[in-house]
């Protein structure tokens, strides 16, 4: 067995992928970058920091995600038990104090005797030493050639942005109202901003024509956008409603009198001491006056005031189905293993899980047994298969939901939706217990 494995990337999978492999004894080097060279969307010198949303999404079972952070837990996730030690009030979702979930990976990354981190960057990739490359989209771009170099031309991107973040005591609560979607959870975690149609047609009016930022975006006619984070002007831009369907949707969100809304924009709490709170859904490429200029038009944020403007960055990823095989194993090169979101996975908690498996089966390398494959009866091995068996030729990220696990057996297949749901939750957990039996 190797003295050593390298991790590169301290960010959510690479810290998971060396938190699983010290578990095992093995001594991790663990290579970033960060606190020498941040990318544009970095703030804190810590690791696994979250650069755009606080929420890991929902907490449901009956959710693909909620099922996903369950099947984490199984295997000890470090990410998961960060989350669930830092969490805020959220509804039904697992968010997060940014800072404090941060601090408490880097503790336990700076204290394992295990790990070893080392602060530069990586600009040539040893492939005779075992390797988990987890450096995330924003790759630096000399580390960008040397992986373009190790896999060949196979080297996608596409356009993500980050949402703004306001103070609390800025937001008018004569007009903003606390109240979760359909009432769920026992207290009132969401602070929304109604608006009727006529408030609605003016901020849709400034917002398709407000300026949005220059640079190496505006060279680019053909943008890629990830679906899950589209910039608020552009989806405002495929329609006059659009947005009614998505962030600003009024379903579930009725005023304190009972009355209906238009349109609702939701804004989440962002740290534990509860003054600052997130644009749910406004990630956007607008000009920092234009941000203020038209989001202080929404009721009740007429005197926001903003702590972070939102920002759109290029986001690099493999072609995983060309790349790698279902161990999440280079095809031409059995040391380097990929994990997060450069594999094309999207989403905090899918990137995490990807570290865990990586890990798993590098270790399995290490002590020469069977790597293995995880089924897609769950929804880490429905990932995994997506990023495996989907075209190379229209290859795009993919976030955790239930069309990419395995069909249900016809007796089931039937049922009502929530049922179904149920169903599939319920099997990818039993399921997954196998799973790591078998890795133990």
């Amino acid at each position: 067995m190797k003295s050593y494995v390298n991790v590169i990337g301290a960010g959510l999978a690479g810290c998971e992928a060396a938190y699983q492999l010290s578990k095992k004894g093995i001594k991790v080097n663990l290579y970033e970058v960060k606190r020498l060279q941040r990318n544009p969307v970095q703030n804190l010198n810590s690791f696994a920091e979250l650069v755009c949303s606080n929420s890991l999404r929902s907490d449901d079972l009956k959710n693909a995600v909620g099922t996903l952070k369950e099947e984490m837990r199984q295997f000890d996730s470090l990410i998961i038990k960060a989350a669930e030690k830092n969490k805020l009030p959220a509804g039904g979702s697992l968010a997060v104090d940014r800072e404090n979930f941060s601090n408490y990976i880097t503790n336990l990354i700076e204290n394992d005797p295990n790990i070893t981190i080392i602060n530069q960057e990586v600009e040539k990739i040893d492939t005779l030493i075992p390797t988990i490359i987890a450096t995330g989209p924003l790759t630096t771009s000399s580390l960008q050639k040397e992986i373009q170099n190790l896999i060949g031309k196979d080297y996608f991107y596409f356009y993500d942005a980050v949402a703004p973040i306001i103070k609390k005591d800025s937001i008018n609560m004569e007009i903003a109202f606390k109240k979760n979607r359909y009432e769920k959870g026992d207290t009132q975690d969401y602070i929304n901003c109604p608006m009727n149609e006529e408030q609605f047609k003016k901020f849709y009016q400034e917002l398709i024509k407000a300026e949005v930022m220059e640079g190496h975006l505006e060279k680019d006619k053909a943008l890629k956008y990830f679906e899950g984070c589209m910039p608020i002007e552009g989806m405002a831009k495929r329609g006059y409603k659009t947005m009614l369907f998505g962030p600003l949707k009024p379903a579930g969100l009725r005023n304190l009198d009972g009355s209906p809304n238009f349109a609702v924009v939701q804004l989440r709490q962002d740290n534990a001491i509860d003054d600052l709170y997130n644009m749910v859904g406004f990630q956007t490429n607008l000009k920092w006056p234009e941000q203020k200029r038209v989001f202080q038009l929404i009721p009740g944020l007429e005197k926001a005031e903003f702590v972070r403007y939102g920002v759109m960055h290029l986001n690099n990823f493999i072609n995983s189905p060309k790349i790698l095989n279902h161990f999440l194993q280079m095809k031409a090169q059995e040391n380097i293993f990929f994990a997060g979101q450069i594999t094309g996975v999207e989403g905090y908690v899918e990137s995490a899980a990807t570290g865990i498996i990586a890990a798993k089966n590098l270790i399995n390398l290490l002590e020469n047994k069977p790597m293995i494959q995880i089924p897609t009866t769950t929804v880490i091995g429905g990932l995994i298969n997506y990023i495996n068996t989907t075209s190379s030729e229209n290859f795009q990220p993919m976030k955790a939901n239930w069309s990419i696990v395995a069909s249900l057996p016809l007796s089931q297949a039937k049922a009502r939706k929530e049922d179904k749901k149920q169903a599939y939750s319920n099997r990818a957990i039993e399921e997954i217990k196998k799973v790591v039996l078998s890795f133990n």
